[in-house]
């Protein structure tokens, strides 16, 4: 069972500022789309200039369009 909420959650797209990251990748601000950040697994989403926000992960095809 802990497997599969740990798939769950690395399948999540869309965390809050002060969450940890649930998989590596690419992440934009919802304020700002085109602010790519690369973060990794674990790591602690920060806030974007100074204020909390939902980050977005994105596909390389997504950040490439």
């Amino acid at each position: 069972m802990k497997s599969i909420a740990l798939l769950r959650e690395r399948a999540t797209r869309v965390m809050p500022t002060g969450s940890h990251c649930p998989a590596s990748g690419l992440w934009s601000p919802d304020s700002n789309p085109d602010a790519v950040q690369v973060f990794a697994e674990g790591h602690v989403l920060p806030a974007y200039n100074g204020a909390a926000t939902v980050w977005r992960r994105r596909t390389a095809a997504e950040v490439s369009a």
